[in-house]
């Protein structure tokens, strides 16, 4: 494996959820201990599991694993650094701010560059504690810091001020208010970051292209930074060899054949390395030394006799969602789930039983062209390009906020801009101006801001506030798009995951999210579910057993409705294959 040749002093794992970085980080850490190796992993990922996996409780504290000589663990709480940090800048200015002042503060604290931001407070002393270096041979992370949040970290130091004039558009400025004390020890953790002789980048990724392309936007992300000594593991790729006598398995085989052969030129030129799908879960010290071993199934594995899983279907779920035959549908999930293709789904089901449908997405429009391939009576399909509106409202932003700023003004408020919040924010407001249909037609809004984002924009002086400051005295009835979204009877959120453990404790986090803007989630949707794909392969066998756990997570702890919908053969492509897609058939 080439990220495992010529090691430096620091190892990051990076990619987005789902896509096995804790267990590559995991399996790494085992196999360079066995070697005699000193070495410490730390988690900063949200939801990591890194104690689960070697079965021992670890916490905010360096543990040595009994089970592997040599090696330590640290989990470092991002939520619980998150909130030190909060209480950190907003414990002096409560009771001194009006307390409208304060939740506005803690809501612009509360989003994910927050978190990041904390969580890299935290391991930063690792970075820069010759202690450490000293001590061990390798420190592992499981999660480096987005190119983003590096970048902020890169900015000039006049970050309090800037806020404090109320030029920043609550983006991701806000969290860096309380950093100016510690600016000296975040260069000297870039300076590391950006050494290829002290650290390496492992970028994780699936053989599919959804997960390829974001893979590829980080790689580029991080090199417009400097950090540019990357390596790239496909994890997860399913062999040839474990396809035999199962349709479903060849036909998953060639898609990922057809979505490496795709792979950008950018990605293609990094060293890259190919990690096998394993058929058992990847707990405990015996099951991560097989992962960087080729081959699917472990020696010991018997075959597995799958339970008869009853579950609904999206098409069962859409009986309950028709209603008065209008309203708003938002799909809303972390990405690579396939919310697109499930919106599609949803708005074909319901055009298919003579309710007009607008479908509308901020995804490439070749993508839902593609879903769809031709149309559909009652269908009407649309699409938000999110770099154009993203510009329009940076644009917006600067010509108003920005046009008395000096250099360095303009600069911070340039980066302020650059936030994810940022495109979320343009997006919505664009999606806003198609939401007043759904009182005569089903919308189905395929990608939709977190409930983070909604509460800025509703706190920072978005149009609802402002509607209600115009027309809550005078007696007129007026809905907000915001009001829209939380109104069960207007809008019903279906949150899409998989049935695996990061992408349900993420749909979990995101419901949490969204409660807090007082939106309640209608239902979770598991898609690409192959416990209700029935595979014949064992390697396939073993895998939809791993997933029984999961669903009964969904369907016992976090929803009150859900639908599962299987792992496709072929892709959904098409508005035929959309409809058996919504009724457990699988192509």
């Amino acid at each position: 494996m080439k990220f495992l040749d010529h090691l430096p002093n620091f190892l990051f794992f990076t990619g987005k959820g789902g896509v096995g970085k804790t267990s590559l980080a995991c399996a790494m850490a085992v196999q360079l201990a066995d070697a005699g190796k000193k070495v410490l992993l730390v988690s900063t990922d949200p939801a990591s599991n890194v104690g689960q996996v070697f079965g021992i409780a670890i916490g905010n504290k360096i543990t040595p694993f009994e089970s592997v000589p040599g090696l330590s663990g640290l989990e470092i709480d991002p939520q619980a650094a998150a909130q030190i940090y909060r209480d950190k800048i907003v414990g002096p200015v409560r009771g001194v701010l009006p307390d409208t002042v304060v939740k506005g503060i803690e809501e612009q604290l509360s989003g994910a560059c927050t978190t990041e931001i904390a969580a890299f407070d935290e391991f930063t002393a690792l970075l820069t504690d010759a202690a450490i270096l000293k001590e061990y041979d390798h420190v592992i992370f499981d999660t480096a810091p987005t190119g983003h949040t590096i970048r902020l970290l890169q900015l000039p130091g006049a970050w309090s001020g800037f806020l404090d004039e109320g030029k920043g558009d609550a983006s991701c400025l806000g969290p860096l208010a309380g950093l100016e004390k510690q600016r000296e020890r975040y260069k000297s953790a870039v300076d590391a970051l950006s050494d290829p002789d002290r650290t390496r980048l492992i970028l994780v990724t699936r053989a599919q292209a959804s997960s390829l392309r974001e893979a590829n936007r980080t790689h580029e992300e991080l090199s417009a930074i400097g950090l540019k000594r990357q390596y790239l593991v496909v994890n997860g790729v399913l062999d040839e060899a474990d396809t035999k006598d199962d349709a479903l398995a060849l036909a998953v085989w060639r898609r990922e054949q057809a979505a490496l052969a795709a792979m950008p030129d950018a990605l293609r030129a990094l060293p890259v390395d190919h990690v096998s799908l394993k058929s058992f879960n990847l707990v405990g010290v015996p099951a991560l030394r097989q992962l960087l071993v080729d081959g699917g199934i472990a020696p010991e594995e018997a075959v597995v006799t799958l339970p008869e899983l009853e579950a609904p279907d999206l098409s069962t779920l859409v009986d309950s969602l028709v209603g008065e035959g209008h309203g708003l549908i938002m799909l809303m999930g972390k990405g690579g789930v396939g919310k697109t293709t499930i919106a599609a789904a949803v708005a074909v089901e319901l055009a298919s039983r003579g309710y007009p449908v607008h479908l509308t997405t901020s995804d490439p429009a070749a993508h839902l062209a593609e879903t769809l391939e031709g149309s559909l009576d009652h269908l009407t399909v649309s699409r938000i390009e999110p770099h154009v509106e993203t510009e329009r409202y940076r644009q917006h932003v600067m010509d108003t906020k920005g046009k008395d700023l000096d250099a360095q003004g303009k600069a911070l408020l340039e980066e302020d801009l650059r936030s994810p919040c940022t495109e979320e924010i343009a997006v919505f407001q664009a999606f806003s101006r198609i939401i007043r249909e759904a009182g005569k037609k089903f919308v189905v809004m395929d990608t939709a801001p977190t409930g983070h984002t909604l509460l800025l924009l509703d706190a920072t002086g978005a149009y609802h506030r402002e509607t209600e400051r115009q027309l809550g005295q005078s007696g007129m009835h007026f809905t907000t798009p915001m009001m829209q979204l939380q109104d069960a009877r207007q809008t019903k959120v279906l949150i899409v995951t998989l049935a695996e453990n990061t992408p349900v404790l993420e749909a979990a986090s995101l419901q949490s999210d969204l409660r807090r803007a007082n939106i309640e989630p209608w239902a979770w949707i598991i898609n690409n579910s192959l416990a209700m794909a029935h595979p014949t392969s064992a390697l396939m066998r073993q895998r939809a057993s791993n997933e029984l756990a999961q669903i009964q997570a969904v369907t016992t702890l976090h929803a009150k409705r859900w639908a599962v919908v299987p792992l496709q053969a072929e892709e959904p492509i098409g508005v035929e294959r959309l409809k058996k897609l919504a009724r457990h058939t699988v192509n």
